[in-house]
């Protein structure tokens, strides 16, 4: 039905737990601010930094330009590795390339680290085009991401769809005309999903193809 996939990186194609976690816990330690447990910093797999550092930690704008620096500290060295695959995600996209399906990356997390991961975990060479964020901050935003993308790689987004776990994934395709499929093994509930206008809802990896009708 879609010849164009575009997939979410965090929580659809990796679990990035334990690496966001650690970054984000590095991060606040330098605003005094502790963490005892860990599963309360979930929230922050998905949504851009900048937004869960003032929305979830509540942090002026200025400290959360600040946070984001030191994340990175951790992140871009060790933290984006810390990283795992989710069981069926390269034979999924293996079969999506052998119907000829064109696999776009639409991801909040900055470019050159989404392109570090998926060359780390052998995915990058299904990819035909990675959109990211900027280390600038000049593109953050799902919508902004995927707007991005279908710029940049000529997408009909009659004939395209987003897959992602948070409702930013859906909420960005949305915008941009696109259906969007949530999926329920990452960090997004399904009234989560739901809420924000789900055109599709997959329970795991092996349910992506045909609840797409792909």
């Amino acid at each position: 039905m879609y010849k164009h996939i575009l997939f979410d990186l965090d929580g659809t194609l990796t679990d990035p737990m334990l690496g966001i976690t650690n970054a984000v816990m590095y991060a606040l330690e330098k605003f005094g601010i502790h963490t005892e447990d860990r599963t309360t910093l979930y929230k922050y797999i998905g949504p851009p930094l900048i937004y869960s550092f003032t929305n979830f930690a509540g942090l002026s704008e200025e400290d959360a330009r600040k946070a984001v620096v030191y994340y990175r500290e951790h992140y871009a060295p060790v933290g984006k590795f810390e990283n795992t695959v989710y069981d069926g995600i390269p034979e999924l996209l293996e079969k999506l390339k052998g119907m000829g399906k064109d696999i776009v990356l639409a991801t909040s997390k900055p470019e050159p680290f989404s392109v570090d991961i998926l060359k780390h975990f052998d995915l990058f060479d299904y990819f035909d085009f990675v959109a990211g964020s900027t280390l600038d901050e000049t593109r953050t935003k799902k919508e902004e991401v995927i707007a991005y993308a279908l710029k940049e790689h000529n997408i009909d987004v009659n004939d395209a769809i987003m897959i992602g776990d948070r409702e930013h994934d859906i909420i960005g395709a949305k915008k941009n005309g696109l259906k969007s499929m949530g999926i329920l093994y990452g960090y997004g509930s399904e009234e989560e999903l739901r809420a924000a206008g789900a055109d599709y809802i997959a329970k795991s990896v092996e349910d992506i193809i045909s609840v797409g009708g792909f």
